[in-house]
């Protein structure tokens, strides 16, 4: 399986500190509406810290079931435990998704030596095509580009990484240490051109939970070689991309501005707090200044 394109990071939407699967239905379906490529539930932005453990592998049996085929699920089953990642990719594997996400560990901080046998386990575990995950800005340390290249020679199935380290020059990095058909995706929304630009083939949004169809009009155009389309369109929406990810902590900006549509209630889970009062004006005159409610 290819991974490129458009792939939304899904919120995990609450109503009365349970998971709103009605809500969660009405999301997907918007998202297959808009045409996206696939679907990431239980990632950063799905909340899965915070989730328990049959609660997330619920929202994954749940989106799979209303995708229905009619796009790629990639379940997001990472841990910073090794066996805990193990056990819930193969739960996910039997429940249909097409992959998985495999955030970098977190709190732990493992070698890079210890990030391959820990990779390479999971990797082993299962046939789902695997997309790696490195975030050092919420993981501490980053998947090293030498060992993307080494897990890529080593596991079949490890096929794709998501690359939300912010730096263009890694992307240049992993483009020549990777084989071609090796898939790179974006992990920030306002870095999508320039990472393309570079070898990347797609992109993990945050944007696309409130804006899918502008988000895939920006990585059709930019996969497409239409530069200038391009960059007029990441000129255009990079305010919204910014001030979703500036006025507090991912997801809680997304969940607010989703919540301020009707789509979603306001909840979010703790140590994750609603957005400040303060900050609803600023996020409703940006949604109105893209037609987003």
């Amino acid at each position: 399986m290819k991974y490129q394109g458009l792939y939304t990071a899904i919120i995990t939407p609450f109503k009365n500190n349970e998971v709103d699967y009605d809500a969660l239905k009405a999301l997907v379906e918007a998202q297959i509406a808009a045409g996206v490529d696939g679907i990431v539930p239980v990632g950063t932005t799905g909340e899965s810290p915070t989730l328990t453990h049959s609660e997330h592998m619920e929202v994954i049996r749940r989106t799979i079931e209303f995708a229905g085929g009619r796009c790629q699920v990639i379940a997001g089953t990472g841990s910073n435990s090794t066996v805990e990642a193990i056990e819930m990719t193969k739960e996910a594997a039997a429940m249909g998704a097409d992959g998985t996400l495999q955030v970098c560990p977190y709190y732990n901080k493992p070698s890079q030596e210890g990030l391959y046998q820990h990779f390479k386990a999971i990797a082993e575990s299962t046939d789902l095509p695997v997309l790696l995950y490195s975030i050092p800005g919420r993981s501490v340390i980053e998947i090293a580009v030498d060992t993307v290249a080494r897990l890529a020679a080593d596991c079949p199935t490890i096929v794709a990484i998501k690359e939300a380290g912010g730096s263009v020059e890694r992307v240049n990095q992993l483009v020549q240490a990777l084989p071609a058909d090796f898939s790179i995706l974006s992990g920030d929304d306002g870095l999508t051109v320039p990472f393309i630009s570079c070898g990347a083939v797609g992109l993990v949004s945050v944007t696309s939970n409130v804006a899918p169809a502008e988000m895939k009009e920006l990585v059709t155009a930019a996969l497409s070689g239409d530069g200038k389309r391009a960059l007029e369109l990441q000129k255009k929406y990079y305010p919204l991309m910014k001030g979703l990810m500036s006025l507090d902590t991912n997801p809680v900006p997304i969940k607010a501005a989703l919540a301020l549509r009707g789509d979603i209630s306001w909840e979010i889970r703790m140590p994750l707090v609603p957005l400040a009062a303060d900050k609803h004006d600023r996020l409703a005159a940006l949604l109105r200044q893209f037609n987003l409610m």
